[in-house]
């Protein structure tokens, strides 16, 4: 396997103070940043200026994050995970099967709005990993 284990940081309403901060202390950038409002996904609208995804890079330090859901409140132990863009749908199902024999799906692995198939378990030790394959368009 030749995959780098990202870190996904997740927030209460934080993330854009957050990135923010990561910029300043590690004088990066922001490569994107995807609002709530912006997707093709329904929510409520307190959250519309939230951010559902970004991402900061700084030479070798690479970081993405998003502000939680209301009803999914971030506490220590669960605001970060482990992020793997897989390289085909074979070996998205073979990991997923995998961590799920012992772990537990937190989202359960399915296509999404943003063109992959997704999903987010937490295995036998706590670790929580997200696991996103990008379909070819």
């Amino acid at each position: 396997m030749k995959h780098q284990a990202t870190p996904y940081l997740s927030f209460n309403g934080q993330a854009r103070e957050a990135l923010e901060y990561y910029k300043e202390v590690f004088e990066g950038e922001s490569l994107s940043i995807q609002t709530f409002g912006e997707a093709d996904f329904p929510n409520p609208p307190e959250i519309d200026d939230h951010i559902m995804h970004a991402q900061f890079k700084k030479g070798e330090l690479f970081l993405m994050m998003s502000d939680s859901f209301p009803d999914h409140e971030v506490t220590t132990g669960n605001h970060i995970s482990l992020a793997l863009e897989l390289e085909s749908e074979e070996e998205i199902n073979k990991y997923y099967k995998r961590l799920t024999e012992k772990g537990s799906p937190i989202m359960e692995l399915q296509d999404t709005f943003w063109g992959a198939i997704y999903a987010k378990v937490k295995d036998p030790f706590g670790v929580i990993w997200d696991l996103n394959y990008t379909k070819q368009q």
